[in-house]
Formats: C-alpha cells, sequence, structure tokens
C-alpha cells in the first residue's frame, strides 16, 4: 500500500450519479467509491463502494480532513435537494454517515467549507438558492442559517442550451447557482449564477454565518448566455478565473481581497484557437505551481491547458483529449504529477502525467471503469 509523507494511504473518493440519468451507464452507480493511489505511477486501485447515498455529485473535505461532504443533486429530500455528512477513518477511509440534512435548495450542484470549517456553503441549481449550513463540533451539519436568491433577473436566452446540456437540464435564463466558496482570506464568498450570468461576491459573517452583498460590487455580469460555472482563486489571493459553461471561456479577473471586489482583465476561449461545434466547459483548476492552469471541455472531449503569465493573463498551449466522453471535472491528486477526468458519458476515469516543465498532459494509459462519475476528492 503506497502512502504519504504521514505514513498514511492516499485516498480517493469518486461522487458518482446514481440511478438512471441522461448519459453514461444507464443504471449509475451506489453512490461513493473509495480507491487507494498509487502516487509513483498513478493508478488507482481496491476500489469499493464507501457509501450508499444519492447523487453524490460534488465532495467537499472538512478542513481537519475527519469529515467528508456530499451533495445528494435530487428534488425529493423533504422537498428539495440534501447534503450528507461522513466520518473519514484516517487508517482504513472508511467512511460512516453522520447525517443528512436539507440543502437549502433543490438540485444542490456545489458544496464548499470556510477555511474555519464553521460553515458549509452549498449551490442549488435548481432555483438557484446559495444556503450557508452550520458545521456541528462532531462534524455533523445542522439546518440552513442563510439562505439566499440572485437577485434581480435576466432576460438572457441561452442559445448553446438549446442542445445536448439544455436536454440534461442545463443552460436557460432561470437562476442557477453552480458553484460557491469562500475566498482565501475567509473574508468573502464568491457564487456563480450560470442562468443568470453573474458572478455574486458576498461578506461572510463568522459568527452568524449570514451572507451580505458586497456594498461596492454585489456582483459582476458577463456577456448574455456565457453560464458563469466553476472558478479557482490563484495562491496570490490577486487573480480569480471563472469558467463559462455556455460561452467556452475563460474570464480572468483582479481580486481586491479588501474589498471583495473583481475587476475583468481578460476573456479567452476555453478551447483551441478555430474550434467550432457544440461545447459545454465544465470544471477550471489550477497547476500546483500557479503557472499553469487547466479547462475542462464537455463534447469536446479534452482538457485545454493555459500558462499563467507574470501578470496573471491566460495564454493557450495545448490540450490533451480525455480519452472518454463527457468530462464532467477533473482532479489533480496531492503530490501534483497527476491529473484525473471523470468522464461521465463513458463511465470511467482517465490518469494523466502532468509535464513538470510545461504542464502539458500526458496519458498514462490508466482508465478506470466506474459508472457515471463526477467528482475525484483526495485524501492524504
Amino acid at each position: 500500500m503506497e502512502t504519504n509523507s504521514a505514513n498514511r494511504p492516499v485516498f480517493a473518493y469518486l461522487g458518482a450519479y446514481t440511478g438512471a440519468y441522461t448519459g453514461g451507464n444507464a443504471n449509475g452507480s451506489e453512490g461513493i467509491y473509495q480507491f487507494e493511489l498509487n502516487p509513483r505511477t498513478g493508478e488507482l486501485s481496491n476500489r469499493r463502494l464507501a457509501a450508499r447515498t444519492p447523487n453524490p455529485s460534488w465532495l467537499t473535505l472538512h478542513p481537519s480532513r475527519r469529515f467528508l461532504y456530499a451533495v445528494n443533486e435530487v428534488e425529493n429530500y423533504a422537498g428539495g435537494g440534501s447534503v450528507s455528512t461522513f466520518a473519514v477513518d484516517r487508517a482504513t477511509g472508511n467512511l460512516r454517515l453522520l447525517n443528512t440534512v436539507p440543502s437549502g435548495g433543490s438540485g444542490p450542484a456545489h458544496i464548499s467549507l470556510d477555511a474555519a470549517g464553521q460553515w458549509a456553503l452549498v449551490a442549488n441549481y435548481i432555483g438557484g438558492a446559495i444556503a450557508v449550513l452550520p458545521v456541528h463540533a462532531d462534524g455533523s451539519l445542522g439546518n440552513a442559517v442563510c439562505v439566499r436568491h440572485g437577485v434581480g433577473a435576466t432576460a438572457a436566452t441561452h442559445a448553446a442550451g438549446a442542445g445536448a446540456e439544455s436536454a440534461a437540464g442545463g443552460c436557460d435564463a432561470a437562476s442557477h447557482a453552480h458553484m460557491i466558496q469562500a475566498n482565501l482570506d475567509n473574508r468573502f464568498v464568491i457564487a456563480t449564477d450560470l442562468g443568470q450570468d453573474r458572478i455574486y461576491s458576498f461578506q461572510l459573517h463568522p459568527a452568524t454565518g449570514q451572507l451580505t452583498p458586497v456594498p461596492a460590487q454585489p456582483f459582476v455580469s458577463l456577456p448574455a448566455g456565457a453560464g458563469p460555472r466553476h472558478f479557482v482563486f490563484h495562491p496570490n489571493r490577486r487573480w480569480f478565473y471563472c469558467l463559462q459553461e455556455a460561452a467556452s471561456t475563460v474570464a480572468f479577473f483582479l481580486y481586491d481581497s479588501s474589498q471583495g471586489t473583481l475587476h475583468l482583465r481578460q476573456t479567452i476561449s476555453a478551447l483551441p484557437p478555430g474550434t467550432t461545434g457544440a461545447n459545454f466547459s465544465s470544471h477550471v483548476a489550477l497547476g500546483p505551481s500557479g503557472h499553469v492552469l487547466y479547462a475542462a471541455n464537455r463534447l469536446h472531449d479534452a482538457i485545454s491547458v493555459f500558462t499563467v503569465g507574470a501578470d496573471g493573463e491566460l495564454a493557450f498551449v495545448g490540450e490533451s483529449p480525455t480519452m472518454g466522453g463527457y468530462p464532467r471535472s477533473f482532479a489533480i491528486e496531492p503530490g501534483g504529477r497527476f491529473l484525473f477526468a471523470c468522464n461521465q458519458h463513458t463511465d470511467n476515469i482517465t490518469c494523466f502525467h502532468i509535464g513538470p516543465d510545461d504542464g502539458l498532459l500526458h496519458f498514462t494509459g490508466h482508465a478506470i471503469p466506474v459508472p457515471a462519475p463526477a467528482c475525484l476528492l483526495f485524501l492524504a
């Protein structure tokens, strides 16, 4: 069994869609799967079912690494969606269900925790509500103490959503919260609304969990039909990158961490120059050095690679096919040597070696079969 420097095995947890859904395995998965990672080769082995739970399409860990949280992307739990909490056995990786609570909306798509581990932040795709749930001393979650909806509405119609993604419950002009996360200083919270083409900014009140709009800039708007989805903060705390699902673009913003405001500097295609045809961008992340950014593209079925310049601006340098269909997300393992793509429609996870000098991706030949993979998370 491979271990990390703390003499612990490196575990991987996969959240996968359960039951029938659009695309991929018609039977879906049973919930959350656990693997062991070989950090020298990138192999994932000893797959087993860690927890039966419905549609755990996004996972996150408590800062203590003792608890794992999963959204349940459903609409039928107390009339909406839910979030489940699991205690993690650090020696075996076993998960033990602590509790399940309403997500504060319907169809939750994303969950994160603030840096103090006091509050869970949830983005509910259907209806667009974002919610703040308290984290109890035992790691379990309480009912939402704050629920907010997007302010106003947009008249945009997302023409790009008239295709396959729309049929899967995707792009339209209604409010669709897709991601929510506190900034690295833990003072502010950013939330994307794919349907409203807005990135919202809130102040986080650590004592109460309340979110209040940033007075100087409650939100920034993107072009109609862009569909902001996932985002990432640069480690320098000054740069912010947001991926647009329908427009297939990456927007680079300067981020003022003292005010919680965003200032657009660049918009670049998430696809190689000259690419045509339908595409839905899905996930974005920075490499370990912060000098390379990766963006996944569904239907195009590849991950684009960009260099991050000294001024934060991006330049396209290459792409790698994901060796599977419809990469919903990807994850970089803790050692920073391998990237794993979750190919939702071809029921597999594929592994790529990250070039140590240029950050380009090279397929290792490892393709792990698993039904309807959505989100991969590592525990070292």
